[in-house]
């Protein structure tokens, strides 16, 4: 069993103040059964003599007392666990897509359904690794000793047994937790292959349909399905079994400190209320232990989701991705404050997929009030060079936009991609109305920003026509110029200077083409930059420059 992975530790400082907290809480609780056992054994003892006890209210009040600040820690351990869970996967969420962001070619060995799972269905498994395991651990690091010394202050006798039996049950802990391991991997990774295989299905599901091929994928997920199950049942056969045998260890434990007090007692060589007061402590000492074993289980799959996270975040950095824009055209600070300016620059940009280039030489200078049409044969570079400006690809090269570095992850002068807007080739629309998708991101907008952006665009439909998953209910051409009213929407609403368009009009015909490129004009005439790419001789011909690219020889 893994106890605690040091690199949570590391990265997280809500999991730092969760502990400490918990090691507060832990010392209340340890507070409380301490009085709550001397008390009982008090009560019960001046009861079995017959004495008359005046102090019989105040160790009742004791008793109560000790029970409702241990129930109340319980509660804060809840509260806390809860809390603690949620910032972690607030931090963790956050961390892992800056690493995404950061390296726009992907991860080796993280494929995009493993990121999905992990985002998803994995760190949300943390709530019972920090609402169930880690307290209880704290727990056994900080109650435990103190009741063992306790005891051992109480009946040096009974303190040795408990040091001699209470190693033991770690040690079932540890050997059901290598087996746990194991089989939980099993399942975190059939899980993962589940998520895969769905995803290629539902990505292909047109292709088979239009071969007629869909009904052979069903036993390809049935298979895959079966197997997720047969771990899943594998893990739970291991959670009772395990279950079983720590609390068969913490009992028998229990029974020879109770033997030992027992046979003491009858001798004589122990007094009753020492005996009473470490009878009580006993069960208690073995408690969190046990407890500890079973949330193991119910917390694994956070584990290995924690796992599999800090594994991404580790090579992302072991990847030591250089910053995404490389300025290799600055030699020197007097040439970068003299051109410094409004509008957008690029100078000698590279762009590089993985090991190739695609874009190679690429200069630009484009002034607020322009429209730029960026053509070109298909594999000349246009959307790799529009996924560069995005950060999305990695590039050599000057990139800036109005004085700021375009690419760059951060530090001064690097510009923010929010003051791009900006629409894809493929359009990326979501179950809802047309209105909420042109406002995606910018919601509290004025309404009358979507208004025009739609207008602009071309879209003649009713604002709050509903649309399916991925925006079923729409042709091509209809749904291209929702994701174009999105991106002007975007633009106005930022007030952004640079609005880049990928093909918007490559699903259009010639009269909604001619009424893009005026619209697009009206855009730029308020001052802004647009870069269009496009395949079409009507939209370039609107433009105020057109820029043709050639393919990279590599």
């Amino acid at each position: 069993m893994k106890p605690l992975d040091p690199r949570l530790l590391r990265r997280s400082r809500s999991a730092r103040r969760f502990i400490a907290a918990g090691g507060a809480l832990a010392l209340v609780q340890s507070g409380a059964i301490v009085a709550f056992a001397w008390a009982l054994a008090t009560l019960v003892t001046g009861i079995l003599d017959g004495r008359r006890m005046p102090e019989a209210v105040s160790l009742l009040v004791l008793l109560v007392a000790a029970a409702s600040v241990r129930a109340a820690a319980a509660w804060a351990w809840d509260v806390v666990g809860t809390a603690g869970a949620t910032r972690v996967k607030g931090e963790l969420r956050r961390e892992l897509l800056e690493a995404l962001e950061a390296d726009p070619e992907g991860l080796p060995g993280f494929p995009t359904a493993r990121i999905a799972t992990l985002l998803g269905p994995g760190l949300d498994a943390l709530d019972a690794y920090f609402g169930q395991y880690l307290p209880q651990l704290v727990s056994t690091i900080v109650v435990t000793p103190v009741l063992v010394t306790m005891a051992w202050f109480a009946d040096p006798l009974s303190g040795l047994v408990l040091v001699i039996v209470l190693p033991l049950i770690p040690v079932f802990m540890a050997l059901i937790g290598m087996a746990t391991q194991v089989v939980q991997r099993r399942q975190w990774e059939s899980l993962a292959t589940l998520s895969r295989g769905f995803l290629e299905v539902v990505g292909g599901l047109s292709t088979l349909l239009l071969f007629r091929r869909a009904e052979r994928q069903t036993a390809r997920i049935r298979a895959v399905t079966d197997d997720y199950r047969s771990h899943a049942m594998k893990v739970l056969r291991i959670t009772f079994l395990s279950g079983f045998t720590l609390e068969f260890a913490a009992s028998l434990s229990v029974a020879l400190v109770a033997v030992s007090i027992g046979l003491r007692l009858v001798v004589g060589d122990m007094t009753l209320i020492a005996g009473l007061f470490v009878l009580v402590l006993a069960p208690e000492v073995f408690l969190p232990l046990r407890n500890v074993g079973a949330a193991f289980h119910a917390s694994t799959e956070g584990v290995e989701a924690s796992v599999d996270a800090f594994d991404l975040l580790d090579a992302s950095e072991q990847e030591g991705r250089a910053p995404v824009c490389d300025d290799i055209g600055e030699t020197d600070g007097t040439d970068e404050i003299a051109d410094v300016g409004e509008g957008l620059r690029l100078r000698g940009i590279r762009v590089l997929r993985g090991d190739r280039v695609v874009l190679d030489g690429f200069d630009l200078e484009a002034h607020r009030g322009e429209l730029v049409a960026v053509i070109g044969a298909s594999g000349s570079g246009k959307s790799s060079l529009f996924s560069a400006l995005l950060g999305f690809a990695v590039f050599e090269g000057e990139a800036r936009l109005d004085g700021g570095r375009l690419g760059a992850r951060t530090g001064e002068g690097a510009s923010s991609r929010s003051q791009i807007a900006w629409s894809g080739q493929t359009t990326a629309l979501l179950a809802g109305t047309i209105a909420s998708n042109v406002r995606l991101g910018d919601e509290h907008a004025d309404p009358a920003l979507c208004t025009r952006a739609c207008r602009l665009a071309g879209v003649d439909l009713d604002p709050e026509l509903r649309l399916g998953p991925g925006g079923s209910g729409l042709s091509g051409g209809q749904a291209q110029r929702v994701a174009t009213a999105r991106a002007i929407h975007r633009l106005l609403a930022r007030d952004a200077p640079l609005l880049l368009l990928d093909e918007p009009s490559s699903a259009q015909d010639a009269g909604r083409e001619s009424e893009l490129g005026s619209a697009l004009l009206e855009l730029a005439a308020e001052g802004r930059i647009v870069v269009v790419s496009t395949h079409r001789a009507a939209l370039a011909d609107d433009a105020d420059r057109v820029i043709e690219l050639e393919a990279a020889r590599v």
